[in-house]
């Protein structure tokens, strides 16, 4: 009986340790990948404002349209949209330049995050004179006898173009901002590292 009884407890014990193990692994492989978004995280907003902007503007075309130079031939500001891509894409190009030619000290308090707050403030200018035009162009044109579920979804995947590019506009913003905060706070440790060393070595070794 207490055998038995002492096998049971064994049993329990090996089953709470592997729990607990599982829950750590877990745990671990939870905070190495939040890791890897925030480090990553730059890049992958540059990738997202490079890509999906152009994927929402090929969803919003007709099935016999694609996106082709035929676009900016045609191009008109009040009814197009082929810009809104044009503009995620030089804002991405711009800002990965501008990160990766600044070192620790300019990425704290230089042109990183000044540039990427410029170009963020322009594009949500943009987005919204752009907006304004284009939804009342749209609307003036459009009948409503004709309207159909395919309209109603082409109108909401236009209004996620112009919401996805203003979002991502201020991602960059955001994480500029937090890139600078983690520099900032790097160079103060390294500061405070330096003094503490050269108070030492005017400490010990005499003049």
């Amino acid at each position: 009986m207490i055998a038995a009884m002492l096998t049971t407890m064994l049993k329990e014990e090996k089953q709470s340790m592997r729990a607990l193990r599982a829950a750590k692994t877990l745990f671990f492989l939870v905070s190495m990948a939040v890791s890897f978004l925030v480090f990553s995280a730059p890049v992958l907003l540059l990738l997202a404002d490079a890509l999906l902007p152009a994927a929402l503007l090929s969803a919003s075309l007709s099935p016999h349209s694609s996106l082709s130079l035929s676009l900016l031939s045609s191009y008109r500001f009040p009814l197009s949209l082929v810009d809104i891509p044009l503009l995620s894409l030089a804002r991405s190009a711009l800002i990965i330049l501008v990160y990766s030619l600044c070192d620790g000290p300019r990425l704290s308090r230089g042109p990183y995050l000044g540039i990427t707050t410029f170009c963020s403030l322009a594009s949500l200018v943009f987005l919204s004179v752009k907006a304004s035009y284009f939804f009342n162009s749209t609307a003036a044109a459009a009948s409503p006898a004709f309207s159909d579920s395919s309209t109603a979804c082409k109108r909401a995947i236009e209004v996620a173009l112009f919401v996805c590019s203003a979002a991502l506009a201020v991602g960059h913003t955001v994480v500029a901002y937090r890139i600078s905060c983690r520099e900032r706070r790097k160079l103060l440790v390294y500061k405070i590292d330096i003094e503490a060393v050269s108070c030492c070595v005017k400490k010990w070794i005499p003049q």
